[in-house]
């Protein structure tokens, strides 16, 4: 069984995060189990000097993986990302669905946030129009050959994602 995937994409700034963390609570309270993946352009540590994991992955090992009862991490160093579909079926077989945060330049069906305070242009449409977007979560009333969904109804959002992937 594939694992259904959507990423939500935005500018910097615009609420992805927020609007996720909502969204993921209603999914949860509906009884899926969901996955998240968050794409960080930039270089991020989760292993700290001082502690055991940091002293090993140090001393050269490549794959350093944290365990305990309630949850696990992976630190894997690799020279270029992989590409999300591998994480995904790596990592999140067992998942409902799968939301990510970014990979605005995957071949995954989009949700972009917009917020018109921050932006009145949508990366997915216009110059760079991209024909995996599903819908667009906004507070402001557009006109859009996908559905417009209300940014400050995450309810509705998850309502989105249950139709459109889970049923």
């Amino acid at each position: 069984m594939t694992v259904k995937a959507v990423s939500f994409v935005a500018k910097s700034g615009t609420g992805k995060t927020t609007l996720l963390e909502k969204v993921i609570v209603h999914l949860k309270a509906r009884g899926y189990k969901v996955g998240v993946i968050k794409h960080d352009a930039h270089r991020f540590d989760i292993d700290h000097p001082g502690k055991d994991s940091h002293r090993l992955t140090a001393a050269g090992a490549d794959t350093m993986l944290i365990s305990s009862p309630e949850k696990l991490a992976i630190v894997k160093k690799h020279t270029q990302s992989p590409p999300i579909e591998e994480l995904i079926e790596t990592y999140f077989s067992d998942m409902d669905i799968v939301v990510t945060e970014g990979f605005k330049k995957s071949g995954m069906p989009k949700i972009e946030v917009n917020r018109q305070e921050r932006s009145t242009t949508l990366l997915c449409r216009g110059e760079a129009y991209d024909p995996t977007l599903i819908a667009v979560a906004s507070d402001a009333d557009l006109d859009l050959d996908v559905p417009v969904l209300d940014l400050n109804d995450p309810a509705a959002v998850a309502d989105f994602i249950e139709e459109t992937f889970l049923q």
